[in-house]
């Protein structure tokens, strides 16, 4: 599902007619994409079986730090050659007072330790995204960068330089400015 609805875009272009309606829903697609790349984030969720290794550990040896955001686990299996499955009480995840989560805690007096036997991952069967919906910042995000993308599309440069005696007003490339504005909070830090 995407961030922003062509309703939605429609009504803030102020559009009544179908007849660019195949292009708008491409260039929603378009801003999505644009979102996700710059955030380094999913704002939806998504079932998906992820895989790591020793490598994603941290220092403490008891923490699995995953590479996407993760919003619940359905199975979590081990990385032995027996695939032992860890039940749910074993382990938290964290930061366990905050969202998105990016890690699994196994606790302290858990019975199992991460185990990676040659050619075995754990293996994390989850729900995965910053939210299971686009938060509304997010939406209008979308929306606007959507009919940004729209304008351009009847605009021969789109860089042009500041002459104000002139009538010429510089329209930047890339995304707005208002946009990575609201944008800014979101992106994920520490992704190398």
């Amino acid at each position: 599902m995407a961030y922003a609805t062509l309703a939605q875009l429609k009504d803030y272009l102020d559009i009544g007619q179908d007849t660019d309606d195949v292009l708008l829903q491409a260039l929603i697609d378009r801003a999505q994409t644009a979102i996700d790349n710059y955030t380094h984030r999913n704002f939806e969720a998504e079932t998906e079986t992820r895989y790591f290794e020793r490598k994603d550990l941290d220092e403490s040896g008891f923490v699995l730090e995953v590479d996407r955001d993760l919003l619940t686990i359905s199975t979590l299996t081990n990385g032995d050659s027996d695939g032992t499955n860890i039940p749910n009480t074993e382990y938290w995840l964290v930061p366990r007072n905050s969202t998105p989560k990016h890690g699994i805690r196994l606790k302290v007096n858990s019975v199992y330790s991460w185990e990676f036997d040659t050619d075995y991952w754990v293996t994390v069967v989850g729900t995965w995204g910053y939210s299971a919906t686009a938060p509304d910042d997010i939406v209008q995000a979308a929306i606007r960068l959507a009919a940004y993308y729209y304008a351009q599309k009847d605009s021969s440069t789109f860089d042009v330089t500041a002459v104000v005696e002139a009538g010429i007003i510089k329209v930047p490339q890339g995304i707005p400015k208002d946009v990575q504005i609201i944008l800014g909070p979101y992106v994920r830090q520490g992704l190398a």
